[in-house]
């Protein structure tokens, strides 16, 4: 298993397991794929682990079999912005890596669209032939029949009975407004207000909340710069929530609707971070480019010299460089 908040997260609209799932796959790819798909979320992606945890492959090979299910739509490397209190994110920023796994191989758009939080409900589905209806395999269970209780005549229910002494009036929850009042006097005393004064001041606090502010700078606007006295500490807060009322917030700077947390892709192989267009495969262009060249690049050529005549070239060019005269071109030559 990985750290808490890392490792694999299961991609959503993903149909029960079959078993020619990964028949699109070569043999290394398709035991691979079955070998994650049974993995549970949190568990660790990275190859080291998984060659760790399976007999059969090493470490480049899985790494080798990552990139290509990645190619073909299963897999896609994320680094997303830890929230607040998150892993120990309270201030710096910090990032959170996870691999989306799908079982159903996904289209690049698909990844892009449930990356940029428009989850598709019936993406294309690729790599993989259309299934029946009926997903039930033969060896499926029955359901066990359910037992059903006959129902209590409304004769033998018994009476409830009323609470000995029921509330009067419960108290209604105090709103955001109600509350900064409120905790006036605790920032500062010669702000104390009581309930009647929180009450007849709430609708002036709520159109600060309106036009965008927050409590904490309510508070702050209400308690600076006060006098050595307060004699009337309502009469004081009301003039100060009128007279430093802020003004109506344009359309263009209202506030934007919550977002959730950044996410970038990685690549599948280097861990280069990029927008998902940047990305097709879950790859960048670098690796594309080698894996498409892999097999065509021929190894360097070794010239073939012998160990007495390396030593002898090389007291040659010692020689050289000591007495600083000379030429090399006839000592290569």
């Amino acid at each position: 298993m990985a750290k808490p908040g890392y490792g694999k997260r299961s991609a959503p609209d993903q149909a029960p397991p079959r078993a020619d799932d990964f028949a699109h796959l070569p043999p290394r790819e398709a035991y691979l794929a079955g070998f994650l798909d049974r993995l549970t979320d949190n568990a660790a992606m990275d190859a080291k682990t998984i060659a760790k945890a399976q007999p059969l492959y090493g470490q480049q090979a899985v790494r080798s079999a990552l990139n290509e299910l990645s190619r073909h739509g299963h897999l896609r490397r994320v680094r997303r912005r830890a929230e607040p209190g998150e892993t120990g994110a309270d201030n710096a920023t910090r990032w959170v890596f996870h691999t989306y796994w799908s079982g159903a191989a996904r289209s690049s758009e698909w990844w892009s669209q449930f990356l940029a939080g428009d989850v598709p409900t019936d993406g294309p589905v690729v790599g993989q032939v259309d299934r029946p209806a009926d997903t039930r395999s033969d060896s499926a269970p029955e359901r066990a029949p359910i037992d059903v209780q006959p129902q209590t005549a409304p004769d033998d229910v018994p009476p409830q009975t009323e609470p000995p002494n029921p509330p009067a009036h419960p108290h209604p929850t105090p709103t955001p407004a109600y509350t900064t009042l409120a905790r006036l006097g605790l920032e500062d005393p010669r702000l104390t207000l009581s309930a009647a004064d929180c009450a007849a001041l709430q609708a002036l606090a709520e159109e600060w909340f309106a036009r965008g502010v927050t409590p904490a700078h309510l508070t702050q606007s209400l308690v600076a710069g006060l006098p050595d006295q307060v004699h009337s500490p309502r009469a004081f807060v009301q003039r100060r929530l009128r007279d430093k009322m802020p003004p109506e917030r344009p359309a263009a700077l209202a506030a934007p609707a919550p977002r959730g947390p950044r996410r970038l892709m990685e690549c599948t192989d280097c861990g280069v971070p990029g927008r998902p267009e940047a990305l097709p495969g879950g790859l960048c262009r670098g690796c594309r480019e080698e894996a498409s060249e892999g097999s065509a690049v021929s190894p360097p050529t070794r010239l073939a010299v012998a160990p007495d005549t390396v030593r002898v070239l090389a007291e040659q060019l010692r020689g050289a460089v000591r007495t600083s005269r000379g030429c090399l071109t006839p000592i290569l030559a």
